[in-house]
């Protein structure tokens, strides 16, 4: 072993020791913050404390504190809030510790049902979340498009990748693109590359990029795959051909072509058949389940946004979704 091998190797060590200080740091903030929190919510509850007492006790901390940020009254009525909306909730009061201060007051305040901040909790947690990517997630109205997704998987998708409706949207949201008025699949194409890291936070972070307009060489032709990546959780490339009209059943055809090629001569031994998405700008979901009903290829289809969705018309639709469905907490995504 050379000499900077060994020296990446002390590095790793010190990162991982890092990360594992700031965890153990922002538990313990976490921990103090819903102290605080419960002290002053007992403290109102029982009417010994008003507001100008609030207002005084954040005053003393600044005061007796200094080293110490965070004790404005504005904070402190934040922790009594962030213990009241979860010191009852078993599941969820672990799961606060895991994320900041700061993206657990995004939660708290941009979401209101529990199953809606489960949601975000645990999305942050696994993808590990900065602020700004959480709240383009929330403002995007994720948790109502996973709720209220109708997706598109041909049966072998299913068979051969059980897992894959929990890492496919049925709807993405490509606001970040600004593209113009009219726009050609070419223009889609180069404003994705140009966007990748927005483009890849709304896929997924497991989602890692291979190429733009991936070369297939089958026999004496060139085949080129619009964008092609590769997803660690289910192991396998993932193939995009992306469409600017309405899904029709004979894109379908193509794309099957192009997974036959990538299974036969790209896929590495050890990984899993590849999957294709034909993301387009709108589709008829029964001309879609016909399409996929027999398709024999892991193939879906996805139809995309340029603009954000309205969310309250979104959370409109969830609230009437719950109405019809008992109980609700069977649509939840599983851990």
């Amino acid at each position: 072993m050379n000499i900077e091998k060994q020296f990446v190797e002390i590095r790793t060590l010190i990162q991982k020791a890092k990360a594992s200080a700031f965890h153990a740091v922002n538990v313990h903030l976490i921990d103090l913050y819903w102290e605080i929190g419960r002290f002053i919510s007992e403290k109102i509850q029982g009417s010994d404390w008003g507001e100008g007492i609030v207002n005084n006790l954040s005053e003393y901390l600044k005061r007796t504190e200094p080293e110490m940020k965070g004790f404005s009254a504005q904070n402190l009525w934040r922790m009594k809030q962030f213990y009241e909306a979860y010191y009852s909730n078993e599941k969820l009061s672990p799961l606060v510790r895991e994320i900041s201060w700061t993206n657990n007051l995004i939660i708290l305040s941009k979401t209101n049902k529990e199953e809606e901040r489960e949601f975000y909790l645990r999305l942050t947690i696994s993808e590990k979340l900065s602020k700004r990517e959480l709240e383009r997630q929330i403002d995007s109205a994720f948790f109502e498009r996973i709720m209220l997704s109708n997706k598109n998987l041909s049966p072998k998708v299913r068979e051969i990748h059980p897992d894959a409706h929990l890492i496919f949207k049925d709807n993405y949201v490509f606001d970040f693109l600004a593209l113009p008025k009219k726009y050609s699949e070419e223009d889609l194409r180069k404003a994705i590359i140009e966007n990748l890291k927005d483009f890849i936070l709304e896929f997924g972070k497991d989602f890692s990029f291979v190429g733009e307009e991936y070369r297939l060489q089958v026999g004496q032709k060139d085949y080129f795959v619009d964008l092609l990546f590769f997803n660690r959780e289910l192991q396998c490339l993932v193939a995009i051909d992306l469409k600017i009209n309405d899904f029709k059943p004979e894109y379908l055809g193509k794309l099957e072509f192009y997974l036959e090629a990538l299974d036969r001569d790209v896929k590495k031994e050890h990984e899993k058949p590849s999957v294709g998405i034909i993301l387009c700008k709108n589709k008829d979901t029964k001309v879609v389940e016909y399409a996929l009903s027999r398709s024999v290829s892991p193939a879906l289809v996805s139809k995309y946004e340029t603009s954000l969705f309205d969310k309250k018309l979104l959370e409109l639709k969830l609230d009437e979704f719950y109405k019809l469905a008992e109980p609700a907490s069977n649509y939840m995504i599983s851990e």
